[in-house]
């Protein structure tokens, strides 16, 4: 058994189209172009890239980005086993050898030394040195480096650089028509249509909150957990207020108008 064999998903990620997102993602993949996704937290960006991973057969290497991580955690290292010190391919080394999609989930919050590894990966070159070993590693042909950020959450001090920027072709996303939501929640937490309505009205009204110095608005993915609170026989308030306001602030006069917001749905 490959290594990567791990990272394939086995079934068909539920995700509804919005536009022509996937023929592009598509056409991308086939032109050998990386892919940035821009959107809030909890649109449906990662369940996009699932989807499309899904529908192209690769496998998917999905890399949770921080502050705390170097471009060698990605790249790889020696470990000791057995007595003897071998080398293990990272996240991306891995994905590079074998094809995979490369996931790089909110790329702004990691190290700025990564994008030294990122650059060659996203133009013509599509290879990667690794240092500690002295090999040069060039992309498989189905390679696929993909990233996302949040725009509207990062400061000026967490933004890409025009010139990482420019190197991809860019997709951007946003919360879902109220429709096509609510038969997201209902077919992801299991809750009646009607009950997944109410949740994505109460969505909407808190993404106006912002204008009051809520940091981000309520995302999908949000009210799909609440909706799973319901559907294991939480009340609805309790379930909104601890799958959904409590996440989003601590704030306590901000909460006071969540509460109010939750009361008017109820």
């Amino acid at each position: 058994m490959s290594p990567i064999d791990a990272y394939r998903i086995p079934r068909p990620p539920f995700y509804l189209r919005r536009g022509a997102e996937v023929e592009i993602f598509e056409a991308a993949w086939k032109a050998r172009l990386p892919v940035l996704l821009k959107g809030p937290t909890g649109c449906g960006k990662t369940r996009f890239v699932e989807y499309m991973a899904h529908r192209l057969g690769r496998p998917l290497v999905t890399v949770a980005c921080h502050e705390d991580l170097f471009a060698s955690d990605l790249v790889g290292r020696y470990l000791l086993q057995r007595n003897e010190t071998v080398w293990v391919d990272g996240p991306l080394t891995l994905a590079v050898r074998h094809g995979a999609i490369c996931y790089l989930d909110e790329v702004v919050e990691a190290r700025k030394d990564t994008t030294v590894v990122i650059h060659p990966l996203t133009d013509n070159r599509r290879r990667m040195v690794i240092d500690k070993t002295g090999e040069l590693l060039t992309a498989h042909p189905d390679f696929l480096m993909v990233i996302s950020y949040n725009p509207g959450y990062q400061s000026v001090l967490k933004d890409l650089k025009p010139s990482t920027r420019q190197r991809f072709v860019a997709l951007e996303f946003d919360y879902p028509p109220p429709e096509q939501e609510a038969r997201i929640v209902a077919e992801e937490s299991g809750v009646a249509p009607e009950v997944a309505s109410r949740l994505v009205a109460l969505g909407g009204r808190i993404r106006h909150l912002r204008e009051q110095g809520l940091a981000e608005g309520a995302g999908t993915r949000l009210l799909i957990q609440a909706g799973r609170l319901l559907r294991a026989g939480i009340d609805f308030r309790e379930a909104v207020r601890t799958a959904v306001c409590l996440p989003l602030t601590d704030d306590g006069h901000l909460l006071e108008t969540l509460e109010d917001l939750i009361a008017d749905v109820a």
